[in-house]
């Protein structure tokens, strides 16, 4: 049974570990979502952005997401990764997680999720997962990342 638990300072190797091994990040990009991580874990006075991880019957670690409301905005929340360890994809595991912020934010009295992401083949499974938890492409902006690397934008209304 997966349960979903704030993320803690024990969770940070492990997190490290899912972005790298994904293959789906960049050095930069892992850097910024540690980046988020360590905002979360060791700056108790934000409130930019919230983690949880998805923990598995021997408490290990098997996903995570990092999200938080969108500055200058009303009800308006960004989901900034969403990773779960290739070998446990495709178990239901990502549908725990986006659910569980989808509550969490209707909960904060959200009413909009904004998830940005990369238009590269290698996203394909990413994208057809979004578009089955009914997300809908609101925005592409050509050679954004870079060039033929588009950037996606998703958004679903709660």
């Amino acid at each position: 049974m997966i349960r979903i638990i704030k993320m803690e300072p024990r969770h940070r190797g492990r997190a490290y570990e899912i972005l790298q091994k994904t293959d789906m990040f960049t050095l930069a990009e892992i850097s910024v979502a540690m980046e988020l991580i360590d905002t979360f874990l060791f700056n108790e006075e934000q409130k930019d952005y919230m983690a949880h991880v998805a923990e598995d019957d021997q408490a290990e670690m098997c996903g995570y997401v990092c999200y938080g409301p969108t500055p200058a905005t009303e009800g308006t929340f960004d989901i900034y990764w969403i990773a779960v360890a290739p070998e446990r994809q495709n178990q239901g595991i990502g549908t725990k997680l986006l659910h569980f912020v989808e509550q969490e934010i209707t909960r904060q009295n959200g009413r909009l999720i904004v998830i940005e992401t990369s238009s590269q083949s290698k996203y394909a499974a990413t994208l057809s997962f979004y578009q089955r938890n009914r997300y809908g492409l609101e925005s592409r902006i050509a050679d954004f990342y870079r060039p033929g690397d588009d950037r996606l934008i998703y958004i679903k209304h709660l």
